[in-house]
């Protein structure tokens, strides 16, 4: 496989019709900062080139992605609270949409936790693989905040309501298995084979018919995903909103001292 662009936060790599997208801030789990937000907008955008059939979205080292760089901090809004609206408006919906919406395959190829809008980032793919040791988490509830990055579609539409309000609510790991089982992906694979398999479906899939899975897309889209901007766009609001509580401050300040958040419903 060769590298065709680093970025300072992704690799983008090309083998035939496969185009391969790494999140590569292992040493924070590829969390989210600005530069990463930047980077991989661009990276999703070269997917869109007429040469590519296939796209695989895998992170770097032991992680997937982390979620948010809640150490990096947040800008602020002119009344002082962090600002989750621009970087969701600017970066990480386009990021989701993108792929959701790009006429070929998308695979998530889900090497570790997958945490946040980290989780968000793989449903928003077509076909998901998780590693044996992999899991899902849907944390923001954990800091005081609510799912963003689309997951407040992705996953019921893939798991149901009553399982979507569970990950939702109470912020607990689905490991593979059981992702596998309520529908979140759609194979775990000991962590030995997972390279493998994923290579091979890759390829599968870069040499398949293109034009087919771009119009399977597009049905399935229109059939599940027909509001999915306004959504987006409610998320964004409620999001802000929770990101002026006091709870928020507390779930941070909790996180970044370790130990568990004292929430007062403020």
């Amino acid at each position: 496989m060769d590298l065709e662009h680093a970025y300072d936060t992704v690799n983008v790599y090309r083998r035939g019709g496969e185009l391969r997208i790494e999140l590569n801030r292992p040493e924070a789990m590829n969390a989210w900062n600005l530069q990463f937000g930047a980077d991989m907008l661009d990276a999703v955008r070269r997917a869109q080139a007429d040469d590519v059939r296939a796209v695989v979205v895998t992170g770097a080292g032991r992680a997937f992605s982390s979620g948010a760089d809640l150490k990096a901090g947040f800008e602020p809004t002119p009344d002082g609270d962090p600002d989750v609206l621009t970087p969701l408006h600017e970066r990480y919906h386009p990021i989701i949409t993108g792929l959701r919406e790009l006429p070929k395959p998308v695979l998530a190829a889900v090497n570790g936790p997958a945490v946040g809008i980290g989780c968000s980032l793989a449903l928003a793919c077509d076909l998901v693989v998780m590693r044996e040791s992999a899991y899902f988490l849907l944390a923001f509830v954990n800091i005081g905040l609510i799912p963003d990055g689309g997951s407040s579609v992705l996953v019921p539409e893939r798991i149901g309501f009553t399982r979507a309000m569970e990950m939702a609510m109470l912020g607990e790991r689905i490991h593979a298995a059981r992702s596998v089982e309520w529908g979140l992906a759609n194979r775990s694979v000991p962590d030995d084979d997972f390279d493998a398999e994923i290579d091979a479906l890759a390829e599968r899939l870069a040499t398949g018919p293109t034009r087919a899975h771009a119009a399977i897309k597009r049905q399935l889209n229109a059939w599940l995903f027909d509001r999915m901007a306004g959504q987006l766009d409610l998320e964004a609001e409620l999001q802000q909103q929770s990101a002026a509580s006091g709870d928020f401050r507390e779930g941070v300040l909790a996180f970044l001292q370790k130990r568990p958040a004292a929430f007062t419903g403020a």
